[in-house]
């Protein structure tokens, strides 16, 4: 990331993304103690992971903000990054890994995360920092909030969408909260940067302009070659350049106490595919027959 990029950037933004297991994939593999075995198992960009990295890209079309990507894992983690810059156009990728940090709880790794986003501040403060509603692989949303506290940075959760006033330095976001018992309600709050936000699941991105649609298919380009030598703007971390304390990261630093391990099943496949030749006519009629079948039950109903 050039220094003059940075300077003439309006926004410095960060998101945080995790490698998780493709359950889709259906051939999750596990350790004897019924911990995941992630060298068996193939892992992509978390669903939620990869929203909060469109999240990002939507300042980078609207403001050109410069945008950074990290995660902590294992070496294969860099994939993670990788498909997040073919999604956010991020001009820097960050890996933390090292031995120490694994057995991590959700406090440990922000931990990681927070003292990696502070490195990244070394050539610009983040203004913003993203990350996903939860994780597909531990269901527990706490790594994000956990973070902007580590961080110092006020916390915007379900967020739905946003805009940021460059010259007040106010970002106003809409999100989904829960009132008394009411669900899917919208408030609308405003923040001075910096904030740290958590996408929701029903974000998407509005180019509402031409010059946005314009702007978002020469960023979308541009990602697709960065992508593609994504090693140019990928730094690795271990624990000794983070001078992370040990006693805070990996297990010693995660309080969690867990009781019990429990295999995701495998799901039972609930469709059946029949292939029908468009040239016979009685295949036809018998889609036909049973078309109208299912139609005359919902209607009777």
């Amino acid at each position: 990331m050039e220094i003059a990029e940075l300077m003439a950037s309006p926004l410095n933004l960060a998101v945080i993304v995790k490698l998780e297991p493709d359950f889709s994939e259906g051939s999750v593999s596990y350790n004897s103690d019924g911990t995941l075995n992630r060298a068996e198992t193939k892992s992509i960009l978390g669903p939620h992971s990869a929203i909060a990295s469109a999240a990002a890209f939507y300042a980078k079309v609207k403001y050109g903000a410069v945008i950074s990507v990290a995660t902590m894992g294992p070496p294969i983690a860099d994939s993670a990054l990788q498909q997040a810059q073919l999604i956010s156009d991020a001009g820097s990728l960050h890996l933390y890994s090292d031995r120490i940090f694994s057995g991590a709880d959700t406090l440990a790794t922000a931990e990681v995360l927070k003292t990696g986003i502070k490195k990244m501040e070394g050539t610009g403060k983040m203004d913003i920092v993203f990350s996903g509603h939860r994780a597909s692989d531990g269901e527990t949303g706490q790594t994000g909030p956990q973070t902007a506290w580590k961080l110092g940075y006020t916390f915007l959760g379900n967020v739905i969408c946003y805009d940021v006033d460059i010259e007040k330095r106010i970002l106003t976001a809409k999100r989904l909260i829960t009132l008394q018992g009411t669900q899917d309600v919208i408030e609308e709050i405003e923040a001075p940067l910096p904030v740290f936000i958590t996408v929701d699941p029903s974000y998407r991105s509005v180019f509402n302009t031409v010059s946005l649609r314009l702007a978002s298919v020469r960023y979308q380009k541009e990602a697709e070659q960065r992508a593609q030598n994504y090693k140019n703007y990928l730094k690795i971390f271990n624990a000794q350049q983070l001078e992370v304390d040990p006693k805070f990261v990996g297990l010693p630093g995660s309080p969690t106490i867990v009781y019990k391990v429990e295999r995701i099943p495998k799901a039972r496949a609930g469709r059946r595919a029949e292939v029908i030749d468009g040239s016979d006519q009685q295949q036809l009629r018998r889609v036909a027959e049973k078309i109208h079948e299912i139609v005359g039950r919902v209607v009777n109903q």
